[in-house]
């Protein structure tokens, strides 16, 4: 497939912190998941995409043509950035007609279009609120509504699913996959693994600024399934739980809590860990309040790929 966005040997900095070091990537149509922790890059690398910086080394280009101060690309490039920049005296409604305008919309036009981006994230009901009223969710919202209401092909999304509620997320993603249904190409970054499984199978691992592997999400499991995963156990009885594993050979490393009601487990067959779990606590009657893995943040993950 011909790449929609390519970057050649990119390179930013500030001062003497690297933003982004000697990047290549070709990004084609459908939906990329870029990964990575916070202070990794993903934000840089999008703004370059977007023509909002210009790279101290390297190119990137969209559809063949450079990005840096060529403004007719941006009529179809939307971009939903990770944080909130608003007129917050202003209302959701006077917000996207504004920033229509500037695409050179007009009258019933600028109209339509902001009425159909506010009813694409449930928002027209609150339209004539202040933005310094909306909710975390409303917010991100009408974010994701300023990027796709002059209709672009590309789709430049930064963080979009954070602060949104199980529900919003949801309905977020049918909307983005929605989009890629429609032959657009969608750049979408996070830092949370399942939100990334939920949108796409296509994903670039990217941690201090370098592109540390790219492939599909089975590929990205199995660098997950090399590492001990950390597994917290809060119950009734968390000394009765770690004698009923000790010894089991899926386990590498038991501690407990500060509160004194959590087991920590290391190990490299969380499957088969979860699965004997839930017989351990029928048997022997122990009552649990929480299960958590820090895994399903990709913090973990990156810094067993650092480490390698």
């Amino acid at each position: 497939m011909t790449a929609v966005i390519a970057a050649a040997s990119l390179s930013k900095w500030y001062g003497n912190v690297l933003g982004l070091n000697d990047v290549t990537l070709e990004i084609e149509d459908g939906i990329t998941g870029l990964l990575g922790p916070n202070g990794a890059g993903k934000s840089t690398f999008m703004k370059l995409i977007t023509g909002q910086m210009k790279p101290n080394i390297g190119t990137v280009t969209v559809r063949g043509r450079k990005v840096w101060n060529n403004p007719e690309l941006f009529q179809g490039i939307g971009f939903c950035p990770e944080q909130d920049v608003f007129y917050e005296d202003v209302t959701g409604w006077e917000f996207l007609t504004g920033l229509l305008r500037f695409y050179g919309y007009a009258g019933t036009e600028i109209r339509d279009r902001a009425a159909r981006a506010l009813d694409i994230v449930g928002l027209t009901a609150d339209k004539d609120r202040l933005i310094r009223g909306y909710s975390r969710g409303m917010r991100q919202r009408i974010k994701f509504a300023q990027a796709v209401a002059h209709d672009p092909s590309i789709l430049i999304l930064d963080e979009p699913l954070s602060g949104l509620d199980p529900l919003g997320k949801r309905k977020l993603i049918r909307l983005i996959k929605g989009f890629r249904d429609q032959g657009r190409t969608v750049l979408v970054s996070s830092h949370v693994l399942p939100e990334i499984e939920a949108l796409t199978s296509r994903i670039v691992l990217i941690h201090q600024g370098k592109i540390l592997a790219q492939g599909d999400i089975p590929y990205v499991r199995e660098l997950i399934e090399a590492h001990p995963h950390q597994i917290s156990v809060r119950s009734s009885d968390p000394r009765a739980l770690a004698a009923r594993f000790v010894g089991d050979p899926s386990i590498q490393k038991m501690t407990f809590g500060p509160d004194g009601r959590t087991l920590v487990v290391e190990t490299h067959k969380r499957d088969e860990f979860f699965g004997r779990l839930t017989g351990v606590v029928l048997e022997a009657g122990i009552e649990v309040d929480e299960i958590s893995s820090p895994d399903d943040n990709l913090q973990s993950v990156f810094e067993y790929l650092v480490g390698k």
